[in-house]
């Protein structure tokens, strides 16, 4: 057993389960900022017990998501104690600020959406609203700072075998967190209002608590496309920074072996990187260099280019970089098809539609999963991009077998609450909107 690839894995079945939750709470405060704002303008009782449902839901989605990332943070200092010594001192700072500005903040404020709405006045209720919201998306923006920097490291010296920070902006601020960050974001609302979109879907064929899924469904289907095609631009806007800033992470991405001149777009292969082939490809010639470049004839960086110990696996990023790809493009087009049901007046009539809505509730999750994975092992082999490499930012003193059985555990007690979560997340859909009350009522 190797101590340094079970530490990836234990850390990689940590981050995964806990960014099951984020992007939800992106979405969900979102729609919760939205339906106040309409309960504040018009007074509608519909649009407050709407937003009093996705509270309930965002609770419970916080609820794990706190618990999960706190594992996580501890990781640092359990599995990768030597990534925390050279490190910590740039990449615990924003982790630090994410707990003192964001977390405090949109917990409090989460309490009054919970308890308070009894309690307040309405517009103190509209503004927890959008402190909760606003306090997500701040702590989203602190972890994406201390990711980013780990992809794209500035604004730091080395001394004495310690990275020192030299430069906060330009540490915070690198070469990838804006895009990064709005990247992330997009991709939260679009998981959690798919999520709400399913669930008034599922609502419309049941022909239950029709007056509340309505609303819900319409106000979902124009968010998601608005940010569906918006997500088209970000994406590509990342791959091109991923290509000037990671250019072997991209040739990952692409499969690319070859340094070439009109390198073509990857849209289906198998990579083989032993043997440096692709089998059963289909590219789109001069494509990736046109993308990237917006010249057909621009030469794009192959594997070639960098030492064999400097290259990444091409197999699991090619893979995950195009299963991404292609949802987003799913995306696009139901969405777009939802529009037009919604302009025609047919939307309740497409049940194809509304069981398609309740199918996709997952698929934004492995959209993101699969970036994730795709940014994550297309960095290998390096924790911090040309600064420490993964084999030596573990614990030394932390043997394998430790590390199997933390493993193990984590995997059982996940799995036990994620079926807490969606038990709990079942009896909420079952009540409905309408007998679902504010807390403090």
């Amino acid at each position: 057993m190797d101590a340094v690839l079970l530490s990836r894995i234990q850390f990689a079945v940590t981050v995964g389960f806990h960014f099951l939750f984020p992007p939800l709470t992106f979405g969900l405060t979102l729609l919760i900022l939205i339906f106040e704002t309409s309960y504040l303008k018009t007074e509608n009782e519909r649009y407050q017990k709407l937003s009093n449902f996705l509270v309930k839901i965002l609770g419970l989605v916080f609820v794990l998501g706190t618990a999960t990332g706190i594992v996580m943070e501890f990781a640092f200092g359990t599995n990768w104690s030597e990534y925390s010594r050279m490190v910590g001192d740039i990449f615990g700072a924003p982790l630090a600020a994410e707990g003192v500005f964001a977390f405090f903040l949109e917990s409090v404020f989460l309490g009054i959406l919970v308890f308070g709405r009894a309690r307040v006045s309405k517009k103190m209720y509209w503004l927890a609203a959008f402190l909760v919201f606003f306090g997500a998306h701040l702590s989203g923006l602190w972890i994406i700072i201390a990711n980013s920097w780990m992809q794209t490291p500035a604004g730091f010296a080395l001394e004495g075998g310690r990275a020192v920070l030299t430069d906060f902006l330009a540490a915070a601020v690198n070469h990838s967190t804006f895009i990064r960050f709005t990247h992330t974001v997009v991709a939260g609302w679009i998981t959690g209002v798919f999520f709400v979109a399913g669930i008034a879907a599922w609502y419309l064929l049941k022909n239950r608590s029709t007056e509340f899924a309505l609303p819900a469904l319409k106000t979902s289907l124009i968010i998601l496309a608005v940010c569906a095609l918006l997500e088209l631009g970000l994406g590509h806007a990342h791959s091109v920074q991923v290509a000037k800033t990671q250019p072997a992470k991209m040739a990952a991405f692409e499969a690319l072996y070859q340094t070439q001149a009109g390198a073509p777009l990857a849209l289906f292969g198998i990579p083989d990187a032993a043997n440096q082939k692709n089998y059963l490809f289909v590219g789109v010639p001069k494509l990736l260099s046109w993308l990237i470049y917006f010249d057909a004839t621009a030469p794009v960086k192959g594997l070639n280019e960098f030492p064999a110990n400097e290259q990444p696996p091409v197999f699991l990023p090619f893979v995950a970089y195009h299963i991404m790809i292609i949802l987003g493009s799913y995306f696009i087009a139901i969405t777009l098809i939802g529009i037009y049901l919604l302009v025609k007046n047919k939307l309740t009539h497409a049940k194809w539609f509304l069981v398609a809505l309740i199918f996709s509730i997952p698929l934004p999750h492995l959209a993101n999963q699969s970036g994730w994975i795709a940014a994550e092992v297309g960095r290998q082999p390096w924790a911090v991009y040309k600064v420490l490499r993964t084999s030596e930012a573990v614990s030394v003193v932390v043997p394998a077998g430790q590390i199997l059985f933390s493993l193990i555990t984590f995997c059982l007690i996940y799995l036990l609450l994620l079926i807490l979560f969606i038990k709990i997340l079942l009896k909420l859909i079952q009540k409905g909107p309408e007998n679902v009350p504010a807390a403090g009522y």
